[in-house]
């Protein structure tokens, strides 16, 4: 049955005297706050696969080049205090190394974005790093509940192999992680903020929803976060359509020395709007919510093929809109499968 969207007279009900926008609430379940930012519903799903059939000559689309796998080289066991960098596994998963801690962002090590082992988006490129090869984990963010952001083996494995990492995830989600070994996890609400271990975490807004079948839509809350240590921050956008809140991110949290921003899944756009930013609005979120010359990573690309347009076209769209913004290219981080890139200090 779909479900109703939310009115501009629920959005503004739904706002805190602070101006902070917060998720709405509707019977138990996490709806998104803004008006007309309801994902499509299940009978939305069935008509895009149905279409897909007709449309396969489009979906196969040009020959784009396959995203690349390059040597990590993270430090180890841990980066100086002072040093800022990023490593990208694939998809969403980054490992982020920031005031001496090791931040691993929505970790999936699975071969599939999916509950089937044998059904389900495949993972077209292996992961960059090694599960094993990891250095210790100091915390882990997870941004929703979605497959291919959060995987029960993953967590599983790395619980048993990281038994001190913190774990950090949004309203809900907490019984979830715990259940599968998770020994220190907290739920954060938008725009909360606190320190866990070393590392300053804020929760961020997204424009998503959350399910892992379908009886549990809405259940946990979606978010992004920010992480600031040693004199750096970040700004980790987690899975999310383009919202009004990038701008008051970067005011309350940043300003940052580095954002991880999606800029994949995007096509059809009907379907898509609400859930996920095609990579033009990436490069517009990305510019609300930091200072110019700050470095974007483009994340959750090239890795599971999850919607329509061609493996190889986000970052191909995404230096066109970087360079369309006047924008310095070193600055767009396109990264292979295993990729470390470092953020030096500027001045």
């Amino acid at each position: 049955m779909m479900e109703p969207r939310t009115s501009k007279e629920e959005y503004a009900r739904s706002q805190p005297p602070s101006g902070l926008v917060r998720p709405a609430r509707v019977r138990g379940r996490f709806r998104n706050p803004w008006p007309g930012a309801e994902p499509a519903t299940y009978l939305d799903f069935l008509r895009w696969q149905v279409g897909r059939r007709v449309r396969q000559e489009v979906v196969r689309g040009p020959a784009w080049p396959r995203p690349s796998v390059a040597a990590p080289a993270f430090a180890t066991p841990r980066a100086a205090t002072e040093r800022l960098l990023a490593t990208w596994v694939g998809h969403s998963t980054v490992l982020l190394q920031i005031g001496g801690a090791n931040v691993l962002t929505d970790p999936i090590w699975a071969n599939r974005a999916s509950p089937l082992g044998f059904a389900g988006p495949r993972r077209m490129v292996r992961p960059g790093v090694e599960l094993n090869s990891l250095p210790p984990i100091d915390l882990v963010a997870i941004s929703h509940n979605h497959y291919d952001h959060l995987d029960e083996q993953t967590v599983r494995l790395l619980s048993s192999r990281h038994p001190e990492a913190r774990w950090i995830v949004p309203l809900g989600l907490g019984p979830f992680v715990t259940r599968l070994g998770a020994r220190n996890a907290r739920e954060m609400d938008w725009w909360e903020e606190r320190d866990v271990g070393a590392v300053r975490v804020g929760c961020t807004p997204a424009q998503h929803h959350s399910a892992r079948g379908l009886g549990d839509r809405g259940r946990s809350l979606w978010c992004g976060w920010t992480f600031a240590a040693g004199g750096r921050r970040v700004f980790f956008a987690g899975d999310t359509g383009h919202h009004p809140e990038f701008a008051a991110i970067g005011a309350r949290f940043g300003p940052f020395d580095l954002t991880m921003i999606p800029i994949g899944a995007y096509e059809p756009r009907w379907f898509m709007r609400s859930v996920h930013m095609n990579p033009e609005e990436a490069v517009q979120a990305h510019l609300a919510a930091s200072p110019p010359g700050t470095p974007m990573l483009a994340i959750h690309w090239g890795t599971f093929r999850l919607t329509d347009e061609p493996p190889g076209e986000p970052p191909v769209r995404a230096a066109r809109a970087w360079a369309a913004a006047d924008l310095a290219p070193e600055t767009l981080w396109v990264l292979g499968h295993g990729e470390t890139r470092e953020r030096l200090p500027v001045g």
